[in-house]
Formats: structure tokens, sequence, C-alpha cells
């Protein structure tokens, strides 16, 4: 009898199973919207949570009853809250496929609007440019997402322009169906303005930098306005010095004095050495290493160090350099460098010693600015000269010049731009030996323009001129080359300009020339977030008088997002001679 009865509730107990999980849903379609509208309703269904699993036949019921509705609340951000809506089913119980298509209808659009900020930020002319600007507008279709971004960004300004007290008199919609109409109360009060307050630096857990060296970042007086971009720009200030691991910057509106509001900057040291090594190899050069040491912060004064050495087999250079913070007129450093440079190649044999003592400053959040005076002394003498058996004769150069430069950098993003300007710019002059004078102006510029989500087209050009008497006045390091990667991809590096063969065309010596111009033109496109490729157009040339021996190269390369930046890879070659072999070229950082 027990067996009996058991085998009953099994068999009852399967049939019940059965008929639970008799349908499932294989997909959804959503028809008759655009994409934006199509995504919203996908994600508010609760039939998207069925698709591929067993439901009951009352589970069911209830997923398609309630299909209607959530595909009606999820066009409502929209503006459209009368739509027509059909939803059907069709295929087998174990493959149903659910449409849902749907006339959107007439949108709900703004009717009339009333948007206002009483108080002291009512006469505040930003604010007023801010209520302007909000959107939507009488006419507009009512867009919850437009509508809430406005509101949130008036919100937001006032907090930044010192409104601390600011909060909603009003914030309502009122939706009339029939007339598919909105009207907006939006409106605030702002209450007073608060001023900028004492600002306290703390360094933790030690303090490594003079507290009254950093208040000269403080650029404003206690007292005046309150802006939250006056907090950044000190923010900023702070990054550039590298002295600081964290940095972090609090106003306390609560704790205000008169409306003046304190500000706490607390500062964590940044480890103080820091140590680079590296691998090089040139085809003139050969292979080499790099080394490094770089001090932050080497007194409390905020002075940095830093020593480095670039060791080849055939190019060697040292480099010392002295930094002193310098906030007077510009926010910047005082430099003093000296470099020591040597070069013994199957071009040239020359040495170099190079001092620099310079002042940079940032003249606004785009332009920066170098004014430097140099010191060099340099001797050179060319392989192809040297007549074997007799002692080299040199070439030497003394020279006092002093050199400004402006850099110009305008991007949406400087790692990988797809907006952008960037343009740099070098003026400089002096003796240039025998009793004559020389001058010099150089500039680079790249342009970067984004074409829909994936591709970019990069454009950039070159141009330097030298005023002089003969361009053997100038000693190499201040003369102009072209071709290699920066220059004139599909050539070798100083490829291009004034040569001398003595070697039957085995090989030729670049010379250097009082003149260069170079152009590119770029496209890239990327296939995957961090893979993609381009194709490039360079030209330009090195030349002395006015005849342009312009050389053109072409080619294509690969490009990765890589975690440290841009990495480029190139293939090239140059169409002047038929017989011109493909070059390689690498490129790895920021484009800007």
């Amino acid at each position: 009898m027990r067996a009996d009865l058991r085998a009953l509730t099994t068999f009852i107990l399967a049939i019940a199973c059965g008929g639970a999980l008799a349908a499932q849903v294989q997909r959804v379609d959503v028809r008759g919207l655009d994409a934006p509208m199509t995504s919203n309703v996908h994600v508010a269904l609760s039939l998207e949570e069925a698709i591929g699993k067993p439901v009951s036949d009352r589970r069911l019921d209830y997923l398609l009853e309630v299909a209607e509705a959530e595909t009606r609340d999820a066009l409502e951000p929209f503006g459209y809250y009368s739509p027509e809506i059909h939803v059907t089913s069709s295929g087998g119980r174990d493959a149903l496929v659910v449409a849902i298509d749907v006339v959107a209808g007439t949108p709900v659009r703004v009717r009339r609007e009333i948007l206002r900020i009483d108080g002291a930020a009512h006469d505040d002319t930003y604010m007023q440019q801010e209520v302007a600007d909000f959107l939507p507008k009488p006419g507009d279709v009512f867009n919850h997402a437009i509508y809430e971004a406005g509101k949130t960004r008036i919100t937001r300004r006032l907090a930044e322009r010192g409104y601390f007290d600011a909060d909603f008199a009003s914030h309502q919609v009122e939706v009339t169906r029939a007339h598919n109409a909105a009207d907006i109360d939006l409106r605030w009060t702002s209450g007073d303005r608060y001023d900028m307050g004492p600002v306290t630096f703390t360094q933790v857990p030690k303090t490594i930098i003079r507290p009254q060296l950093l208040q000269k970042l403080v650029y404003w007086k206690q007292g005046e306005y309150y802006h939250q971009g006056r907090l950044d720009r000190l923010r900023k200030s702070l990054v550039s010095l590298d002295y600081f691991s964290r940095i972090d910057i609090e106003p306390h509106p609560g704790q205000a004095k008169d409306l003046e509001v304190p500000v706490t900057v607390t500062l964590e040291p940044a480890k103080r050495s820091v140590y680079t090594a590296g691998l090089s190899y040139g085809t003139d050069s050969g292979p080499g290493v790099i080394l490094g040491l770089e001090r932050r912060y080497l007194n409390m004064r905020g002075h940095k160090a830093l020593a480095q050495i670039d060791w080849a087999n055939k190019r060697k250079t040292a480099t010392l350099q002295y930094r002193i913070p310098a906030f007077a007129w510009l926010d910047g450093w005082y430099t003093g460098s000296l470099q020591f440079a040597s070069e013994q190649t199957r071009y040239i044999d020359t040495r170099r010693v190079e001092f620099v003592a310079s002042r940079s400053g940032e003249i606004n959040r785009n332009l920066t600015a170098v004014a430097a005076l140099h010191a060099l002394r340099e001797r050179w003498a060319y392989e192809f000269e040297r007549v074997p058996g007799q002692p080299v004769k040199y070439r030497y150069a003394s020279l006092f010049f002093p050199s400004i430069g402006l850099d110009y950098i305008a991007a949406d993003d400087r790692l990988y731009p797809r907006r952008a300007l960037g343009a740099h710019i070098e003026l400089r002059g002096g003796s240039a030996g025998h009793g004559g004078t020389f001058s010099q102006v150089h500039g680079r510029a790249q342009w970067f323009r984004g074409l829909g989500p994936t591709d970019r087209l990069i454009v950039r050009g070159e141009l330097g001129r030298s005023f002089t008497g003969a361009t053997t006045e100038i000693p190499p390091s201040l003369r102009f080359y072209a071709g290699g990667d920066r220059s004139i991809r599909g050539y070798n590096w100083r490829e291009v300009g004034p040569r001398i063969d003595t070697t039957k065309g085995r090989y030729a010596f670049a010379l250097g020339a009082r003149n260069v111009v170079t152009s590119s033109v770029e496209y890239e496109r990327y296939f995957t977030p961090t893979w993609g490729g381009a194709v490039f157009v360079d030209g330009g040339s090195a030349f002395n008088g006015r005849q342009v021996d312009w050389h053109t190269g072409v080619g294509f390369g690969v490009r990765w997002k890589s975690p440290v930046g841009p990495v480029r890879l190139d293939i090239g070659r140059g169409l002047n001679r038929p017989d011109s072999p493909f070059t390689i070229h690498l490129n790895i950082g920021a484009d800007l």
C-alpha cells in the first residue's frame, strides 16, 4: 500500500513539474524603436531574465502580461508617454519567440518652464548663463536624462562657485498626457556666496618642504570669492612639483567663519629617489645602456637634481641638472644643466660641452615658455676628411646665445588625443665664430581629429630656418636634419639633406643644413579597443639654398594602446629611388 501511494505521489509530481516547466523563451524582439530606446526596453523587461530558462505557464502568462507596462515605463524617460504596444509570441513551447511591436506615437514636449535662481547667485553672470543654457527648452521633447543632467549641472556649479547654502525651492514636472505637454517648475535659492578662507598645509608622516614655499602656490588672497577652479589649479601646481605621492585638498564650508571657507591640504611625500635603467641600440652608435638618478627633493627648499648617462659603443652622453622652484610671475623652474657628449662614428668625430641656464613658466593652461642662455663649446671632424697618417684637423666653435621656446597644447586627452592641437616654436641666435652671427627659428605642429569612434586623422608639420653666412659656421649640433622616426619615415635618421658620398655608393655622410621642412598625413583605425593600424605619407627635406630636394615616404603601421602608453611600429619606404629599402620605425610614448 505504501509503495502504491509513493508511486502515485511521484506520478502527480511529475505531471505537475512537467506542466510547470513546459515553456522556454528563446529571445525577445523589440521592434519599431531606435537603438537607445530599444536597449532601455530590453533592460526593463522581466522577460529578459527568463530567456533560456524553463518557466511555467502561469509564470509565462504573467511575464507577457507585464511586458506592455514595462515597455511603457521604459519609454517615458525619452518623452513618449502614450505609445501603442502589441505583445505577441510564436514558435514552439521549447523555443518561444516574443515580439513587442511599438509605435512610439507623439512625444511629450515642454510647454511651460519656470527656471530661476534666487539669492546672491541671481546676479552672478556665470550662473545666469547656466540657466540660459538649460535643456530641454520649451518646444523640446521632454527627455528625462537631459532634464536631470541640466538640473545636476546647475546644482554642481552653485557649489563650485561657493553657494554652499543653495537648495531647491521647487523641482517638479507636471505631465499632461492628453495634451502631450510637460510643465517644468525648477527654482533654487542660492543663499550667500562664500569666500576663500585660510589654507593649511599638512605633510604626513613628515615635513619635507617648507610650508612657506607651498604657500606661494596659493595665488589668491584670503577673502576673495570662492571658486573650485582655484583649488583645481592649486592641485595642478602641487602635482607638477612632483614632491608628493598623495594630494588631498578639502574645503570645509561647515567650519566657515564670516563666510570664509577654510581649506586643508594634506600631502604625503613621494619616494625621494628615482632610479632608471634601460638599453638602447642605434645603427651608427651600436648597443648602449641608459642609467639615471633623480632626487625629487634635495632639501626643504624643494631643490631637485638629476644625473643621467647614455653610454653606447660610439655615442656617449652625460647630463647633470639642478632645478629650483620658481613662483614669481609664473609657476615654473630655474634650471641649470650641464651636458657632455661624444660621438665617434663612421660619419663624424665630435665632442660637445654645453651649459644651459633657463627659466620655465606656465603662461596659461595651454601655453608654457622657456627662456634660456646657452654656452656651447664644440669640436668636430668628418671622417671622410681624415687623411691617413696625419693628425685630425678639428673645427671648433664657442658660442654664447639666448633662446626662447613656446609650447602650446590644447587636447581632450594628452595620452591619446582625438581633438587636439600641439605646437612648439623656438628662437635662438648669437655668435657663430669667425666674428659672424647666426639666428634660427624652428617650429613643429601636430593636429589630431577623431573620425567616428575608431578612426583618427593626424597631420604634422615642421619648419626650420637659419640665418647665417655659411652652414659650416654652425656646429653640427645646431644644424637641421631630416629623415627618421619623427621626421620622414621611409628614410633613415639624417638620410635626407646635403650629403657627401666618398664610398662609391656604400655610405653617404650627412652634413646638416640651414633649413628644414617636413610634413606628414596619417590615418589610423582601431579594430579592437587596444589594437589598430595606420597608413601614412611623409615628405620633406633639409636644404641650404632655395632649391628643395623633396623626398616622399609612404608606409603602414601597427598601433597598440599599451598600459604604459601608445606604441607605434611603422614600416616605410622612400619613393625617390626605385631601389630604396624598407625602414622600420618604433615609437613609444604619448602623442603630445
